[in-house]
């Protein structure tokens, strides 16, 4: 395998135009949360929890099974450039996400639900954390080194393989808590 020369190289981890895109996507959270108009709200917190959970539900379910099977160096080609997009906009929606949806709830009145209908609403925070720590903690840096190091003209292979012994499981964590997270959502738009 060599190493990716300067005509095939599929840019910079970090790239402007990403981060324009998710500066404007923070600049559309604030001016929904600002405005108080619900619909606006309520808008930003499902588009970016479908983008999210999508996303995530695709990655795991998709993408990860065809790059376990793919050749190392399709899976290398696919990482570099996958990597990079996801390093930016699953970080910006699981951020968008949680913060609209706080504030909606606010809005709609599901903080001062009494107990036990608050349990809704405190599963729905505890996924939301957990989510967090999982995503923003292991799978984000976990992708960022894995980038990295494939970049190199002579990955390591052998570290690659360390860093990401636990990423599949991780993935899968994930994708379960987004499923509960949409079951507890599902409750709230029924009624609880």
């Amino acid at each position: 395998m060599t190493a990716i020369s300067d005509t095939d190289d599929p840019g910079t981890v970090v790239r402007v135009d990403y981060l324009l895109f998710c500066i404007l996507a923070f600049v559309v959270m604030t001016a929904a949360i600002v405005s108080q108009e619900r619909w606006f709200l309520q808008f930003v917190h499902v588009i970016s929890g479908v983008m999210w959970t999508g996303f995530d539900l695709f990655e795991g379910f998709v993408i990860g099974p065809l790059l376990r099977n793919a050749a190392p160096p399709l899976r290398r080609e696919i990482i570099i450039r996958l990597a990079p997009r996801t390093l930016f906009l699953l970080p910006t929606l699981s951020i968008i996400n949680p913060t609209t949806g706080w504030y909606l709830a606010g809005h709609l009145g599901f903080l001062g639900l009494q107990w036990p209908d608050f349990g809704w609403v405190a599963a729905a925070l505890a996924l939301v954390a957990a989510m967090t720590i999982n995503g923003l903690g292991y799978l984000l840096p976990t992708n960022l080194r894995v980038c990295l190091e494939l970049r190199k003209p002579k990955p390591d292979l052998v570290k690659i393989g360390r860093m990401t012994s636990y990423f599949y499981v991780a993935i899968a964590a994930q994708g379960t808590m987004q499923i509960l997270t949409i079951i507890i959502m599902a409750r709230f738009v029924s009624g609880i």
